[in-house]
């Protein structure tokens, strides 16, 4: 126990994360150190080990509750006094929201397929997944969009229509008999298994082509360049993933078709910063405008709307517009608010008529008794709560 780094330190969020922000940072350390994109690589294995025992503490209510409380020796009987190993997980939905079909996973690696979500076994001879990134304004992500995408990817070759031979013959594979599969027994993070995985021979067909097509040497594709359309909807936040299935990589000699997962960046905004459906703006006004109060024209996402600013403002105020915000990409939730935050701007160059009349405000001020108050952490505190 004493070994272990803290769940928190893991993840690299702080103890008031909330569900979207933890699931967010296991998302990009699930990518990073995913055993097949760091092929035997043990330290990646097991900080993809880590991440994930970590997020099955965080994301869970009473786990999370028993930990910060009690540290490491609060779930000591949670895992069944062992410690964590991949039968406590309880999160494949989100790995396979993660990685999709496009990744092996590492259950499929170390248990031959169909653990903890009975995906099963893939066809050998599907096309590989492309991965791409789309940068969206907020405006995008606020109204939903549809992109057309210039991509390269690998069709089936025209000569041999797909098949990889010439003349169409095949004999069977030497290595597996043609039955596309061999067995093996390896050591893992779980111990030693015996796994089934597709012949390297063959790929998983079976068939050994004798006559190879001299256009694609027998692989039954060759590369040219697709326009697709991808359909945004609304609410889409960064690291999210869009699949188009069956728009990526042809597989070898006649094989299905591979999906394209579409990353989704936030550009940054002039204007507005994002947290969640919510929207934040600075917004300045005059001194004049705060002591007497005034109705401002507060831009949003889509249009204008008017705001009044109420006599004796002070600056750092939050103002929330309701509904102003963004959408959800669940629509249940509703639209998020749009957060105005006063800023009274203290003017640099004054007229003559100006500095005669700060002259006069400044005898009036002298009359006020200002004081230290709280600070500005206090009072956001106070506000959110």
């Amino acid at each position: 126990m004493a070994n272990k780094r803290d769940y928190y330190e893991v993840l690299g969020v702080d103890k008031n994360a909330d569900d979207s922000t933890i699931k967010k940072s296991y998302r990009k350390l699930a990518m990073q150190f995913h055993p097949d994109k760091n092929p035997d690589n043990k330290a990646a294995e097991e900080k993809f080990k880590e991440a994930s025992e970590a997020y099955e503490v965080l994301s869970d209510p009473e786990k999370k509750k028993l930990y910060d409380q009690y540290g490491h020796a609060g779930l000591e009987n949670a895992f069944g006094g062992q410690g964590f190993d991949w039968g406590n997980f309880t999160h494949f939905d989100d790995l396979n929201d993660i990685f999709g079909g496009g990744f092996s996973s590492i259950f499929d690696t170390f248990f031959g397929g169909g653990f903890g979500g009975g995906r099963g076994r893939q066809q050998s001879n599907r096309g590989e997944d492309l991965q791409i990134e789309l940068s969206l304004t907020l405006k995008d992500i606020a109204q939903g969009t549809e992109k057309k995408i210039k991509l390269s990817v690998k069709d089936a070759c025209d000569k041999c229509n797909g098949t990889g031979s010439a003349d169409g013959k095949t004999e069977n594979c030497a290595q597996c008999r043609g039955t596309g599969q061999v067995r093996q027994v390896r050591q893992s993070l779980f111990g030693q298994m015996q796994t089934v995985s597709e012949c390297p021979s063959c790929r998983g067909e079976g068939k050994i082509i004798k006559n190879r097509c001299s256009k694609c040497y027998g692989e039954g594709r060759m590369g040219k360049v697709n326009e697709i359309n991808v359909k945004i909807p609304a609410g889409v936040e960064e690291g999210q993933y869009i699949r188009l299935r069956g728009q990526g990589n042809v597989g070898p000699r006649v094989g299905t078709k591979g999906d394209v997962l579409v990353l989704i960046h936030e550009k940054q905004d002039d204007q507005f910063e994002r947290n969640g459906r919510d929207l934040y703006l600075k917004y300045p006004i005059s001194f004049s405008q705060a002591a007497l109060g005034d109705e401002i024209i507060v831009p949003t996402l889509n249009s204008t709307v008017k705001m009044k600013v109420p006599a004796g403002t002070q600056s750092g105020r939050i103002f929330r517009l309701k509904g102003q915000g963004l959408p959800s990409l669940h629509q249940s939730y509703g639209m998020g608010d749009l957060l105005i935050e006063i800023m009274i701007i203290t003017p640099h160059r004054l007229s003559k008529e100006e500095t005669e009349l700060f002259h006069k405000l400044k005898e009036h001020d002298a009359k006020r008794e200002l004081k230290p108050g709280k600070s500005f952490i206090s009072k956001l505190k106070e506000y959110f709560v």
